[in-house]
């Protein structure tokens, strides 16, 4: 079941990696010492893609196994480049140790720096859960002091799958092409009803307000989204709005599977 989690258009991107990207290098004994790249074989594919798509099922399996072990939650997304004091960083600090203390939920993040650290610091202070889904990267140390539990992951995609997969709420903070691109991919998932539809909330008004007027002037004006798809998101800075929003939300038991 899991691996059928794994959509086919991802298992294909696999494969297809692995036949472009993942050359063999053989050195042969010319006079100018010529590196000649060839492609590898049919077996050697197979063979790789076996190991790669086990990798990934024990990601996901791993990574539902640590979240259904907090049954509500709250997920933060938002840069790493702000540092305490920066006003987005101590807003993602403050609202966490609210929803810990106020409403008792867990706090989830890629357990990173920036608004990451200021989400899970929150937590940290609050004394509630405060949790990582670590991404393991070459020469750097991604894990911040304030996690009270973590898991890590080699791959981006089946870590963004765990992040979205049960979150009673998903709160982003200003941030680069990273909390873009999983902010467009939630509110795809919901747009498409392949999650429920969970709240969306922008934290950073004065940061959203042009998102939200570009979405509006650019996108909907052109027909490529509905009216109704501007109200998947909530712009707000009000963090006692934000704990009502969540407080109204069903607990979820999890990401909506679809058989054939």
């Amino acid at each position: 079941m899991l691996v059928g989690f794994v959509c086919k258009d991802t298992i294909a991107k696999v494969i297809y990696s692995l036949y472009n990207v993942q050359m063999k290098q053989k050195m042969q004994s010319q006079k100018t010492e010529e590196i000649v790249y060839e492609p590898l074989t049919l077996d050697e594919i197979h063979e790789a893609a076996k190991k790669r798509v086990s990798l990934i099922t024990k990601e996901f399996t791993e990574g539902f196994e640590f979240i259904k072990d907090y049954g509500k939650s709250v997920t933060f997304f938002g840069s790493t480049n702000l540092p305490e004091g920066n006003k987005y960083y101590e807003q993602a600090r403050s609202l966490a140790g609210k929803i810990v203390k106020t409403l008792g939920y867990a706090v989830f993040t890629g357990g990173g720096p920036g608004i990451m650290e200021a989400a899970n610091r929150g937590a940290f202070e609050a004394g509630g859960p405060s949790l990582g889904l670590t991404i393991q990267l070459p020469h750097e140390h991604t894990a911040n002091k304030y996690l009270t539990d973590q898991i890590n992951f080699d791959y981006f995609f089946s870590r963004k799958v765990s992040m979205s997969f049960c979150a009673e709420a998903y709160i982003f903070l200003p941030g680069g092409f990273g909390t873009l691109d999983e902010l467009s991919e939630i509110l795809t998932l919901v747009q498409t009803n392949k999650i429920e539809h969970v709240p969306v909330i922008l934290l950073g008004k004065d940061y959203w307000d042009t998102f939200d007027s570009f979405l509006r002037k650019e996108v909907l004006s052109r027909g490529m989204i509905a009216e109704k798809d501007i109200s998947l998101y909530t712009i707000t800075d009000d963090e006692e709005e934000i704990l009502e929003i969540i407080r109204k939300v069903p607990v979820r038991n999890g990401m909506k599977y679809h058989y054939e």
